[in-house]
């Protein structure tokens, strides 16, 4: 061989299945998502039709921390998929009466395509700022669990209590959660934190519907219609 004929660099075989194993996390969680994401929609407008009633917060909780339990105990197998489509199923069920009730109000329409957009906008860009800088933000992790509890006890004091104004202080903090945990749970995949895509596509889908909520909630103050 002549001395000076490039000669092929091979890439580490650890790094190559890694960079592989990290590529069909992202393929097959992100798939997943758009699938619960459109099952979603679908029986949140089924609810919003029938006018069906919201089950209540208690049932609420107990129906989404179940479910979830259920996602974790089946999430390497099979059930764990049909887990996946019964939490996100659920959640858009009780997502429905809360849409009927804000295209109930005069600017309710516009409302919540508002909050849809915003939404989108929001996912879609902390997404790809992730996936193209690939920036870590594992240091975040600590950060949004304590955040999230607090918020979430917060958010129970201002229902059982009846105070608008943490509600609203809560919707606002939950957007900025929300958004934190979009980069944070991107990053762990794009860094091999998450290797399970069941558990990543109920993070991420978690994310999202709490960010539309809160944005609905935030909204519709800004509109004068709550």
């Amino acid at each position: 061989m002549n001395r000076n004929t490039p000669r092929a660099i091979a890439l580490p075989q650890a790094g190559v299945e890694s960079a592989l194993a990290t590529n069909k996390v992202i393929r097959n969680t992100y798939l997943l998502l758009s699938l619960t994401l459109a099952f979603a929609a679908l029986t949140a407008g089924v609810s919003a039709a029938l006018k069906l009633p919201h089950p209540g917060i208690l049932l609420t909780l107990g129906g989404y921390f179940g479910l979830l339990f259920a996602v974790h105990k089946l999430q390497n197998s099979a059930g764990g998929i049909l887990a996946v489509f019964a939490l996100t199923g659920f959640m858009g069920y009780t997502l429905g009466p809360i849409i009927s009730r804000y295209l109930g109000l005069p600017n309710g329409g516009e409302i919540v395509m508002q909050a849809m957009g915003a939404t989108a906008v929001i996912f879609i860009g902390l997404s790809a700022y992730a996936l193209t800088t690939r920036k870590d933000f594992s240091f975040m992790g600590g950060f949004l669990s304590v955040g999230i509890l607090v918020a979430f006890l917060a958010g129970l004091a201002a229902v059982f209590f009846e105070i608008p104004a943490l509600s609203l202080t809560v919707s606002a903090a939950f957007v900025l959660l929300m958004s934190g945990l979009i980069l944070y749970e991107t990053s762990n995949i794009i860094h091999g934190g998450e290797t399970n895509y069941v558990l990543a596509t109920v993070t991420l889908f978690v994310s999202i519907f709490n960010l539309f909520t809160s944005l609905l909630q935030l909204f519709g103050v800004m509109n004068g219609d709550e």
